[in-house]
């Protein structure tokens, strides 16, 4: 494919923490967070990013790559971060998908010439104001053509949830009572339990016997992994999109997690945040709702970037994350959490492999989400019936090692319609090869 031609570096297009009534709030917020992190463990610490606090503390030049969607054209262009500013490497593969394919992916991103878009500072507070507005520029999710799978079930504490939302049958004010019983019966602790093995079998018998069994402690605990289609490729968003519940569901949440970035050859390229947005009252009422439950308009949110994986960031990294969840509602609520990835029941590599192999193979790739540690059981609302989302809530999910993911919830149906899909994106990149080569066209 013939080279981009890239536009002139564009002026700011606002300050920090000018854009949007939150983004100054959410920048000091994570600002604050991530240095809790450094001052808990300095001798792992490293100085805030000096181009913007929702970006990777430690991540050099070419290590972030991901989408941005430039108004003048139309259509997305892929970038690397570099000395502050985005980087147009769309000259290198026509997609994201197939960037990853590259075996010497990091070298080529390096030696790609210089071809300034904007800063990328200005760039993710512009995210945050345009929420998909096709006509300013903005972040898009960094995955394009890849299959979008998602893990569930992956942690103790989510999993002893999602039993309780099976035994509640969608509806909320059961919750707090039959977490009382479902703990009674299998405990409040199944980390040290290792999914497939004998004590887990033997658990099972036991708990067949006492008819508590549960299709979620099988895909917990049992040998298989839960792994569904989250979303379609291209229906991802990005930093500053607003995220999507059904306008039926009266009982949902974020679920923040870790996100493999995988080739067509089952090899982790990198990692990235992503919101797994659930409804857990239409799952309680049947797994088999699962598709509604979880793919929906803007149900999926992928970003900032991916972080290429290095000398410095690699699988063993994602091993020992922390993600954080932060949500604040128009109401004064605020939750926070922890999602611990040491506490995950199954290695994260399992999960490739369980995804990818003989028996089922991805062309162009997947992302995968690795599952949550979060089993929101806050009370908002009304007492025992835990955590739901309202209108307009803020979501941040944060590490500091990949930077911060910030939305707004909306309903899906008054969310900006998902338009670009993947026959938009053909025809995008046969335009812009027939402008760049007029000889080319039919």
């Amino acid at each position: 494919m013939a080279t981009l031609v890239c536009p002139p570096v564009v002026a700011p297009h606002c300050s920090l923490g000018s854009c949007h009534g939150y983004t100054n709030v959410y920048v000091e917020h994570v600002s604050s967070m991530f240095n809790i992190y450094h001052q808990r463990d300095e001798a792992k610490g490293a100085p805030m990013n000096e181009f913007h606090p929702f970006l990777p503390q430690d991540a050099g030049n070419d290590r972030l790559i991901g989408r941005v969607w430039d108004p003048d054209v139309q259509g997305p262009r892929l970038v690397t971060v570099r000395d502050g500013m985005l980087h147009d490497i769309s000259g290198l593969a026509p997609t994201f998908s197939a960037l990853l394919e590259f075996d010497d992916v990091s070298a080529r991103i390096a030696q790609a010439p210089d071809a300034p878009l904007l800063a990328v500072s200005d760039c993710l507070e512009a995210s945050l104001e345009a929420e998909g507005d096709p006509a300013t520029w903005h972040l898009l999710a960094p995955c394009d053509l890849q299959a979008i799978k998602a893990c569930g079930v992956t942690f103790a504490s989510s999993m002893l949830e999602r039993v309780i939302e099976e035994q509640a049958r969608g509806d909320s004010q059961k919750a707090a009572t039959l977490r009382e019983t479902v703990t009674s019966l299998i405990g409040d602790d199944l980390s040290q339990l290792t999914p497939g093995s004998d004590e887990a079998q033997a658990l099972k018998t036991k708990l067949v016997e006492l008819d508590a069994w549960s299709q979620y402690l099988e895909v917990g605990i049992g040998p298989d992994a839960e792994v569904f289609t989250k979303s379609q490729p291209m229906s991802a968003v990005g930093l500053g999109h607003r995220v999507g519940i059904h306008p039926a569901s009266k009982w949902n949440n974020p679920e923040p997690e870790v996100v493999l970035a995988v080739d067509s050859r089952g090899q982790v390229r990198g990692a990235t945040l992503g919101n797994d947005v659930n409804l857990r009252d239409v799952e309680g009422r049947s797994a088999l709702l699962l598709g509604k439950a979880k793919d929906n308009n803007a149900s999926c949110a992928i970003g900032p970037f991916v972080r290429l994986f290095d000398e410095d960031f690699d699988i063993d990294s994602v091993r020992a994350l922390e993600v954080t969840l932060d949500v604040r509602g128009e109401d004064g609520f605020h939750l926070d959490a922890v999602s611990s990835m040491n506490q995950i029941s199954r290695d994260p590599l399992d999960l490739v492999a369980q995804t990818l192999g003989s028996h089922h193979q991805y062309p162009d790739g997947f992302m995968l989400f690795l599952g949550t540690l979060f089993a929101p059981t806050q009370d908002r609302d009304t007492q025992g019936s835990g955590f739901t989302h309202h209108l307009e809530d803020v979501v941040t999910i944060a590490t500091p090692t990949l930077g911060a993911l910030v939305n707004r919830v909306d309903t899906s149906d008054r969310i900006r319609p998902w338009q670009f899909g993947s026959g938009a994106l053909l025809n995008y990149l046969m335009r812009i090869s027939r402008d760049i080569d007029p000889a080319r066209d039919d």
